[in-house]
């Protein structure tokens, strides 16, 4: 191999490339800068460590996210097998125990002998083949030397996470087991829930509305310089920004009560909070859809104002961070490469896409890319009509003062032939175009399917 192949980052983006890269036979140093440098929202030093939610979205194939499973399925996706080896119950999502998840991760790549991981800061872009997966969280130094060479500023934006509660410390005599739409009996149902009347809905929206947040960080300060107060990614918005926004909006929202009737009365609460399995022993449960930046008294004073979490013993607390992301649209092509330098690719959040699938899936296309371009052949775009390859275009050629960072969803493919009535039959139908489409592009000489032999 002529080249080495610098990968920046072992987040989820970083840890996908590396793998695609060195099953195609290039060498690979993986460059994470854990524990050395802390992030601020990293706990530990793993590779592939989910800081947000456990669940990695819809498993269904009339889902958008469902579908990116499915391409990613057919490229060989290291951390989609990954996933579904230490799934926790979550209905039709894929949710997963964090801990095993990324020990798993971690000792695919340390076993590969194509691959090494060093614990190292890297504070310049370096010459040669690099793909740059450093993720939301990327270093000052580093931010400073991609703006050097783009000439382009950053965005930014603000993530929240959502806290985690210990099961038992859960009244199962007020909250109940059931699936939205579902027809289980008592104490069934991959979530919890914790059911509202309409007086306790209201005072815990004034509450949550009224709360003391936590201050932003020094190194966050300058990122706010420029952004228009409340100015949030609406896919992560924290609940308190919710409650402000109106009585109401939260019951149209994380806390809509439609398909959760109490199994034990039938009758449907006024607004509910979900609680979902965060670990496969199941002793754990996050509150679903309420990041946070409340400060940590507030937070146990508000959410045990939760019917049902009277007594919640937090194990983990809301927080927000910083979340930086280039201007795609002006730097890179669709296969993800920089224009003005062809071997420096970008993947995951730092180039505009949201969610852990769109992280593991650009991950994908950039290992598997520059695997081609090292080899000697072109990178590939995918098509349009696949979701990657939608989410893909998207970010290089959105409308710069319109960019946001973008989630898998059938918005972006574009129209399908006779579309059927029905959503979901709509959907079935952008499935099996994008598969079929995918799959000519693989038995064409596109992409093959890396092997996962050495997972086993």
């Amino acid at each position: 191999m002529k080249h080495e192949l610098t990968i920046i980052g072992g987040g989820l983006a970083g840890c996908e490339a590396a793998w695609q890269a060195a099953q195609l036979g290039c060498r690979v140093r993986l460059f994470e800068m854990r524990p050395g440098r802390p992030t601020g929202a990293h706990t530990g030093d793993r590779l592939a460590e989910l800081i947000c939610s456990n669940s990695l979205g819809s498993s269904l194939p009339d889902r958008s996210s469902g579908l990116l499973k499915e391409e990613l399925r057919l490229l060989g996706s290291l951390l989609l097998r990954c996933a579904e080896e230490c799934a926790v119950p979550a209905g039709g999502a894929l949710a997963v125990d964090r801990d095993v998840f990324s020990l798993k991760v971690s000792a695919a790549l340390e076993a590969h002998p194509q691959i090494s991981i060093i614990r190292e800061e890297i504070t310049r872009i370096p010459p040669g083949p690099t793909i740059i997966a450093s993720g939301p969280l990327t270093s000052l130094a580093l931010s400073a030397s991609i703006q050097e060479l783009t000439g382009q500023a950053h965005l930014a934006f603000f993530d929240a996470i959502a806290p985690i509660v210990t099961c038992e410390s859960i009244n199962m005599g007020v909250a109940y087991r059931a699936s939205r739409y579902g027809s289980e009996e008592v104490g069934e149902g991959d979530y919890i829930n914790c059911p509202f009347e309409k007086d306790e809905y209201e005072a815990f929206v004034e509450a949550l509305a009224g709360a003391e947040q936590i201050p932003l960080r020094d190194f966050e300060l300058p990122i706010q310089q420029g952004i228009d107060a409340g100015q949030y990614f609406e896919g992560c918005l924290p609940v308190e920004q919710i409650a402000r926004r109106g009585l109401k909006t939260l019951a149209f929202g994380p806390m809509r009560p439609l398909g959760l009737r109490d199994p034990r009365t039938e009758k449907r609460p006024y607004a509910v909070l979900q609680l979902r399995q965060d670990n496969l022993a199941g002793t754990l449960y996050n509150l679903v859809g309420f990041q946070t930046n409340l400060v940590y008294a507030e937070q146990r004073r508000i959410f045990r104002m939760v019917p049902g979490l009277e007594n919640a013993e937090f194990v983990r607390y809301g927080q927000m961070h910083r979340n930086t992301f280039i201007a795609s649209p002006a730097l890179l092509l669709p296969t993800l490469q920089l224009i003005q330098r062809p071997d420096l690719f970008f993947a995951g959040q730092i180039c505009g896409v949201e969610g852990y699938m769109g992280n593991i899936a650009t991950g994908l296309l950039a290992g598997l890319n520059m695997g081609r371009l090292i080899s000697g052949l072109d990178p590939i775009e995918l098509p349009v009509t696949t979701m990657l390859g939608a989410l893909c275009h998207y970010i290089t050629h959105c409308p710069l003062n319109e960019f946001q960072p973008m989630k898998a969803n059938y918005g972006i493919l574009p129209p399908i032939e006779n579309p059927a009535q029905g959503k979901r039959d709509r959907a079935r139908q952008y499935g099996k175009r994008s598969l079929a489409d995918l799959r000519s592009l693989m038995a064409g000489g596109g992409f093959p399917s890396p092997s996962l032999d050495r997972l086993q």
